[in-house]
């Protein structure tokens, strides 16, 4: 019999498939059916820190200054009636969510700044969540803002959320930051204590005929995997803090390369929109037989066979990859040319 089960933030877990946030999840029925599937916990939709600001009536006293002169920045953000949860409709799905399954819930906060974090995320608490997901989203527009200040109002926003509650937190970052290994380290020593491998990049499209800035929602494919597997690989066994990896995960091998990077459970949600719910059984199925055929006891006798501390050549990590990888292409389109 295949071992599956593993720990991450400090919780149980029956095997390494979690849920990622994803609207899938507003539904209790789904809940179940991912329990039934093979999930191993799931991760709630994100309430987002403008729908916080949005309800305590601050954001709207903010874009009421100036919007004489710019009154189309108030398209930029939802109204109230676009988001699908208030904050007492989303701690209400979380009580039950709580009650409905028996593995693990996690509430999840989208947002960049301190704000009313704090408050909710203690109310998350109270309603059960058996982790809180820091979902961290913020882009450098103004070139007075440096890196430092972004990394400063991050950690500013994990110590504050993880000194407020008594349940794990875990932040799922952006991959844009310029020393992942040292943010990380940081976000250890501030409280975290699980970092999520990374938050996708959602870019606006451009319409040449209308001449207008869309928002575009693509979903992840597997090439998405290799900036998640690279850093993973980089800071396992270096940190105590634990390694998830999202975005990307659609398949046992996803699953498989990521435990051999050192991630300690893999995230699915784009997956689960395309192939459905029950695609976590399938693949689960697939990764029991490539463990058996491999002759292995338990899924973890792999994690962090191929991380940067375990291989004997470190060079794919660093420079040698890239250099690698440029020169092996020049020497094909030349002998392409002949």
């Amino acid at each position: 019999m295949i071992d599956f089960s593993t720990q991450y933030l400090g919780l149980k877990l029956k095997g390494p498939i979690v849920v990622s946030s994803t609207p899938l999840s507003e539904s209790l029925d789904n809940i179940r059916r991912m329990e039934d599937s093979g999930a191993s916990a799931v991760v709630l939709t994100s309430l987002f820190e403008e729908q916080l600001a949005l309800e305590a009536r601050t954001l709207d006293e903010d874009l009421a200054r100036g919007t004489e002169s710019f009154a189309e920045s108030l398209d930029y953000l939802p109204d109230l009636k676009d988001y699908r949860m208030t904050q007492d409709v989303y701690l209400d799905h979380l009580r039950h969510a709580r009650a409905a399954v028996a593995i693990p819930i996690l509430a999840s906060l989208n947002g960049a700044t301190t704000g009313g974090w704090v408050k909710f995320a203690k109310e998350m608490e109270e309603a059960g969540a058996s982790a809180i997901e820091l979902n961290t989203y913020a882009l450098a527009t103004d070139r007075s803002q440096t890196s430092a200040d972004l990394e400063s109002q991050l950690l500013e926003l994990v110590s504050s959320v993880c000194h407020s509650v008594k349940v794990p937190v875990a932040v799922k970052l952006s991959q844009s930051f310029t020393s992942v290994p040292n943010l990380v380290g940081r976000l250890e020593d501030a409280g975290a204590r699980g970092v999520v491998l990374f938050n996708r990049f959602y870019q606006p499209d451009f319409d040449i005929e209308t001449l207008e800035v869309r928002p575009t929602l693509h979903f992840s494919t597997p090439s998405e995997l290799l900036p998640r597997l690279h850093w993973a690989a980089i800071l396992y066994g270096h940190l105590n803090i634990d390694l998830a990896v999202s975005g990307g995960v659609h398949s046992a091998e996803d699953v498989l390369k990521a435990v051999m990077a050192g991630a300690g459970i893999t995230m699915m949600a784009s997956a689960l929109h395309i192939h459905g719910i029950e695609h976590i059984g399938r693949v689960l199925a697939d990764l029991r037989y490539w463990l058996e055929k491999h002759e292995c006891s338990s899924l973890w006798e792999m994690r962090g066979c191929l991380s940067r501390r375990s291989v004997p050549d470190t060079s794919p990590f660093d420079r040698g990859n890239y250099i690698k990888t440029l020169s092996s292409y020049s020497l094909r389109q030349k002998q392409a040319a002949f």
